[in-house]
């Protein structure tokens, strides 16, 4: 008996080392532009898709991003709290505010990959179990012209037949952003730092685009 169990125990260990490493192998890596403060005079872009936790983190890895960071757009409540947002009552969407230089990444590249690879936009005021108007996919252009580029980007995609489903991101008129709560900023990064390891969104993450 003591044979099984010490079999079973070396079985546990080894499947912790494993599941440990494998961990790491996903651990945050972001971009090599990414400045600790927001910078004056750059770009800005805002979209929403679902919990702003996992939107910052994807767009953290681009080069040309500088900054990042989330909060609250397109509800009738002044100055919402997170546990405002919760109630899905405000009309808020999760968004991410994305500072870049527009000269290493164009806006169309920005949109193109919120579409394809930041979450999917085929999914209406959910993403994945996150249910609720505040997960809705949308963008919120700044002008005119990043509104003409977004619509562009969306019927190009949808153009080319990726999704099974029709994508259902909207175009939103830009509002107030009401920036969150600090322990929502770059959380990914502060769970892992807190932890050691990644957050298990992270890891499926990965684990998806590694497949």
């Amino acid at each position: 008996m003591n044979k099984i169990i010490g079999a079973f125990a070396i079985v546990f260990v080894l499947a912790g080392v494993f599941t440990f490493f494998n961990a790491k192998s996903f651990a945050i890596d972001n971009g090599t532009d990414l400045m600790e403060e927001m910078p004056e005079g750059q770009s800005k872009a805002y979209f929403a898709g679902g919990c702003f936790w996992c939107t910052e983190y994807e767009y953290r890895a681009i080069e040309g991003v500088l900054y990042t960071r989330v909060g609250y757009m397109g509800g009738d409540l002044e100055n919402p709290t997170y546990r405002d947002i919760t109630t899905g009552k405000t009309g808020h969407a999760e968004v991410v505010e994305v500072t870049y230089d527009a000269d290493k990444v164009p806006y169309a590249y920005l949109v193109e990959y919120f579409l394809t690879e930041v979450h999917d936009p085929t999914q209406f005021n959910r993403q994945g179990v996150d249910v609720g108007t505040q997960y809705r996919s949308a963008i919120f252009p700044v002008d005119e012209k990043q509104e003409k580029t977004a619509q562009e980007v969306i019927d190009r995609i949808q153009a080319k037949g990726i999704y099974k489903k029709d994508i259902v991101t909207t175009i939103e008129p830009m509002a107030m952003f009401w920036l969150a709560e600090e322990y929502h900023q770059q959380y990914y990064e502060k769970y892992q730092e807190e932890t050691g390891s990644p957050h298990i969104r992270v890891i499926l993450k990965g684990k998806k685009k590694a497949k």
